[in-house]
């Protein structure tokens, strides 16, 4: 799909975009497959959402489900133009968004810092528009946060994982940070998508340590 695609390797223009739908044209459905958790909420006061993009949502998803304190995770579009966006559009890179998955959880059993240690060390953020075999705007890194101690923590990490990158004789961090009201709704992918590797075992991931470190003084979450 990459030939005489332009926007598999730049980011497609608000005029450019797909003009999408008032509506999702397809089911989400109401739990998570593994946690047995709300996939759309409620969740429990205090909960907190981080939105993170490292590739292919499926594997990227399923690290996160896993981690102590979260409460839920989600696969779906985010940092796009296209509303209520279907995952054959988003891969065509004409709706802006990056595979992104949404984590929701406890701060007073994990924190931000924790989260994106676990971010940066399971998947290459220096690769700007693809991670490994999987080529196009919509496979971006990305961080999209929603409080103030989401953006310090998304921040200092990033430059302390880059100091680990450069010694190690690798390339800049190519992430996309911003805040989350700026990137836009967090669109939930379809059905099938959500939850994909507990539903397929030996389907497709690229995800796992890289292989570096991310040195950081982690918070001591107060339970």
């Amino acid at each position: 799909m990459m030939f005489g695609n332009p926007f598999k390797t730049r980011m497609v223009t608000a005029e450019e975009a797909l003009p999408g739908r008032p509506e999702r044209p397809f089911h989400v459905p109401e739990e998570h497959a593994v946690l047995g958790t709300a996939l759309q909420g409620p969740w429990p006061a205090g909960t907190e959402v981080l939105h993170v993009a490292m590739g292919c949502f499926w594997g990227a998803e399923r690290i996160f489900w896993q981690l102590p304190g979260v409460v839920t995770t989600a696969v779906g579009y985010m940092g796009g133009f296209t509303p209520n966006p279907t995952y054959e559009e988003s891969c065509t890179g004409r709706t802006g968004h990056a595979e992104a998955v949404l984590v929701a959880y406890d701060p007073g059993r994990t924190s931000p810092e924790q989260l994106l240690k676990v971010f940066w060390e399971n998947h290459d953020p220096t690769q700007g528009f693809r991670q490994g075999n999987d080529r196009g705007t919509e496979y971006r890194s990305a961080v999209y946060w929603t409080t103030p101690a989401q953006r310090a923590a998304a921040e200092t990490t990033r430059d302390t994982f880059q100091k680990t990158l450069t010694e190690h004789g690798h390339g800049r961090i190519t992430t996309e940070l911003r805040p989350a009201e700026e990137a836009g709704p967090f669109w939930y992918a379809e059905d099938h998508h959500q939850q994909y590797l507990a539903k397929v075992p030996n389907g497709y991931c690229n995800h796992g340590p890289n292989g570096m470190t991310c040195q950081i003084g982690l918070a001591t979450a107060e339970g």
